[in-house]
């Protein structure tokens, strides 16, 4: 040990350089079965085998396959209508029609809620048509869609936008206003104003809101669509997936029933974790605003 000069005793300093552990891992390696467990897709995986096994198991309880057929035999259906075109055919038919009036809707919303929260006018509209129209089924609206718009896409087209654009518009809105005070003056300060200022500061904020909006407003706009052709196809003999259900309840064909809500359960599914679950991880998990 040394002194220093006001008497403050130094110590000396001594590096100590341990050696590696030989033959030690960090972590114990986890097992296939735990490693297994850990994907999302193999846990979903799990609850639609064991969901089709009470589904066959029902089935075979029941043993009246025009009242419920079997989850093997609805697969059946479902192989018959992919090999011969007809299910992916109505499918395809059935999501352009639902990207018109989604898009169509998200549009609209977006006026909407940039006029709500730049105009007290505005706000005033949006709270009014909200509490007018968002408690309205869409499909409630189709007889008079049919009136004004005939048998055709402009009819399914306008009860889509209705089913997603009060739902989006609230959850936007809704967003909006919880948006930070601090982000709200920062904006301020740079001088935006108008569709600038809601582009560059409210929506990236409420981007998990808005995520959450168009979320609700694809299931409304999915289920909506699938409804309104049940209708839309008895009336004008075509349609999507809808139709294709009720020509198979008409002809008895419960098997082919069950593979078109078959293809739409599957499609809704592949919507929700290819779109919207990438969306969120791309965007607010990754940017720390979701867990």
């Amino acid at each position: 040990m040394t002194h220093r000069a006001d008497g403050a005793v130094v110590r000396p300093e001594v590096e100590y350089v341990l050696p590696p552990l030989p033959g030690l891992t960090a972590e114990a390696p986890l097992s296939w079965y735990e490693r297994l467990r850990q994907h999302a897709a193999f846990r979903k995986t799990l609850i639609l085998l064991a969901l089709a096994l009470i589904w066959e198991a029902a089935a075979r309880y029941t043993d009246n396959d025009l009242l419920l057929p079997g989850a093997w035999q609805t697969a059946q259906a479902f192989a018959q209508g992919l090999i011969n075109g007809e299910l992916p055919a109505r499918a395809f038919q059935s999501l352009a029609v639902l990207l018109k009036g989604y898009v169509a809707g998200i549009v609209l919303a977006f006026l909407l809620t940039t006029l709500a929260v730049s105009t007290r006018v505005g706000r005033d509209l949006l709270s009014t048509l909200t509490a007018m129209l968002n408690p309205l089924p869409a499909i409630a609206l189709l007889p008079l869609a049919l009136l004004w718009f005939g048998l055709g896409e402009g009819s399914l087209v306008f009860v889509l936008i209705h089913s997603v654009l009060w739902a989006l518009a609230l959850n936007i809105y809704s967003g909006f206003q919880a948006v930070p005070e601090t982000l709200r003056m920062a904006g301020r300060n740079y001088g935006l104003k108008g569709p600038g200022y809601v582009l560059r500061i409210l929506v990236p904020a409420a981007l998990p809101a808005i995520l959450a909006g168009l979320r609700i407003g694809w299931a409304f706009a999915w289920r909506t669509l699938i409804a309104a052709e049940l209708v839309f196809g008895a009336s004008s003999g075509k349609g999507g997936l809808g139709w294709y259900i009720f020509q198979n309840r008409n002809e008895l064909y419960t098997d082919r029933v069950f593979a078109g809500l078959a293809a739409v359960v599957l499609i809704g599914l592949a919507v929700e974790n290819l779109v919207f679950n990438t969306l969120e991880r791309v965007t607010v998990r990754r940017w720390g605003m979701q867990r």
